[in-house]
């Protein structure tokens, strides 16, 4: 709800193994309380797909992240499965390495697109990637992506304003101790993505 207070668009429910992992029967209790504008993402990590479509389904999900070595076939699979039941949209996260780039080439072909790709350094690193020779790789990608790793009050309005992505993600950047969140960083972090926001599109009109 603090996030919600300081302008968020979306929430994650982390079900992966981590220490700020949340049973799904927890997440559909505070799903129930959430605004219906508000996006309810769930994160996994190298879990089966109907496990997946499961959970999605039971917890009024309107968005599945993998954030494992899920292939471009199980994207296919859990979308194939999730829009048969309700529209829920699939992220695939890319984790930055030096091949990142063939990694993300598997996910932007074909028919198992993900409806976007976030860019990450790595799965709880805290740690920002070498953003400006990442923006190269994505001049042709027509599908939204997204920004996560590192990102914080002082560095998100820069992250924008080099990717201009569909959106950005953060976790630690606006954590008191990990798994809690802090209200006055929560409202920095959702200002500077605003402003950064304003002024991009200042430039563009």
């Amino acid at each position: 709800m603090a996030s919600i207070e300081a302008g968020a668009d979306a929430l994650g429910f982390i079900f992966a193994p981590s220490k700020r992992q949340i049973a799904p029967e927890k997440a559909q209790e505070i799903v129930r309380r959430l605004p219906e504008n508000i996006e309810r993402v769930g994160v996994f990590m190298d879990e089966n797909a109907d496990r997946i479509c499961q959970i999605a389904l039971e917890a009024h999900l309107t968005t599945v992240q993998l954030h494992g070595n899920e292939s471009a076939e199980l994207v296919s699979q859990i979308k194939s499965k999730l829009l048969r039941e309700q529209a829920v949209r699939v992220i695939k996260t890319v984790v930055i390495h030096n091949d990142f780039h063939l990694r993300l080439e598997e996910f932007l072909t074909g028919a198992s697109r993900p409806d976007a790709i976030l860019l990450d350094s790595g799965a709880g690193s805290g740690q920002a990637f070498e953003w400006r020779g990442v923006r190269s790789f994505l001049t042709e990608t027509e599908l939204p992506f997204i920004v996560a790793g590192g990102l914080s009050p002082e560095n998100a309005g820069m992250a924008i304003r080099i990717f201009r992505p569909y959106g950005v993600d953060v976790v630690s950047g606006v954590e008191s101790a990990p798994g809690k969140k802090d209200r006055e960083k929560l409202k920095a972090f959702v200002t500077a993505v605003r402003n950064a926001e304003k002024e991009e599109w200042a430039a563009q009109h």
